[in-house]
């Protein structure tokens, strides 16, 4: 049976390293067993779907466990992404730290009181041959994607199913299937040399949802729905589910997105994570659906599409910026 579960706990070593400032609670987060959602048991599917739509609308994040993923593929990602992080070879990624429009592969390293860390950004879909040009990352990454796509698809069905709808109301509203995906890869403090507590500072994602994995816990932080900050413990093999800025859109604020951050602290100990950004198809215009709109439900956003939304702060596609509070009428 789906249930909440409680976090893992931090060591009382890493709550005396962690700066006051910074201090989130250990609250239960929910947890969806996948494998439930796709049963034919009737009973048990009913109860992980009421759990899902429980988890949507009262915190907008969770942990998905059971899932289809393939442990190998998980630990694969984890680790090759971890060697390419070689400090050695900071010359060689360099090549993609160049921001024009064009740029399919984006590489970028921050070491300040705002922001500790080193990243790669792909596009993961539609197919792209960016990734081609990663000997070392290459496939890994692809077939990784092609495994978290097939979970994130399952999930569309089952909150559309959850919110009333034909299972493919939320596929179609975002034309999934050439939806616009970008793939970051985050080492967590740069090379352990952290200048301040922010790995990354407070923000939102783009998207339908994201997905992320990591491979040493703790560190992320989510605003909950109360205004409270709550640590991130991600169980074994899990993968952490965050609802996505054009999913509030399109649900008229009755799904949400939720602040988060990650906090680094100079630790000394470093942090892969691997997020992905699951957004509808570029030209997709996106705008609250009709379903959710009534007297006592005024349109909340305006209608833009994903490409204009992405490029609302002036940005890239691939830079994948929020821009949740421009398209916000209330």
């Amino acid at each position: 049976m789906a249930k909440i579960i409680p976090s893992y706990a931090p060591s009382h070593e890493a709550l005396e390293n962690l700066s006051v400032t910074y201090l989130a609670s250990d609250e239960e987060i929910p947890t969806i067993d996948y494998s439930l959602l796709l049963s034919d048991g009737t009973n048990q599917r009913s109860i992980a779907l009421e759990l899902l739509g429980q988890a949507c609308e009262e915190y907008g994040f969770f942990y998905l466990v059971n899932h289809t993923m393939p442990d190998d593929v998980l630990n694969n990602v984890l680790k090759q992404v971890s060697n390419y992080f070689d400090p050695t070879t900071i010359e060689e990624r360099m090549i993609y730290s160049k921001k024009v429009p064009s740029d399919k592969i984006l590489w970028g390293l921050s070491a300040d009181d705002g922001e500790n860390r080193e990243y790669l950004k792909v596009i993961a879909h539609p197919k792209d041959q960016a990734s081609s040009n990663l000997t070392s990352l290459s496939k890994i990454i692809e077939d990784y994607n092609k495994e978290m796509r097939k979970i994130v698809v399952g999930l569309a069905r089952s909150m559309s199913e959850n919110l009333g709808f034909d299972e493919n109301y939320i596929e179609e509203a975002f034309n999934m299937k050439s939806g616009f995906d970008v793939m970051a890869m985050n080492l967590y403090p740069p090379n352990s040399k952290s200048k301040g507590d922010i790995g990354l500072p407070n923000h939102t994602d783009p998207g339908f949802v994201v997905t992320l994995v990591q491979d040493v816990n703790g560190g992320l932080q989510i605003l909950s729905h109360k205004g409270t900050w709550i640590n991130v413990y991600i169980p074994h093999h899990a993968i952490l589910i965050q609802l996505g800025d054009h999913l509030e859109i399109l649900t008229n604020g009755k799904y949400k997105s939720h602040v988060h951050r990650v906090i680094v602290n100079k630790n000394k100990v470093q942090r892969i994570s691997v997020v992905t950004l699951h957004g509808p198809s570029l030209d997709k215009f996106i705008v609250p659906g009709t379903e959710f709109v009534d007297d006592e439900n005024p349109h909340n956003y305006i209608g833009m599409t994903y490409k204009e939304s992405l490029k609302a702060n002036g940005g890239n596609e691939i830079g994948v910026q929020s821009s949740l509070e421009q398209i916000k009428l209330v």
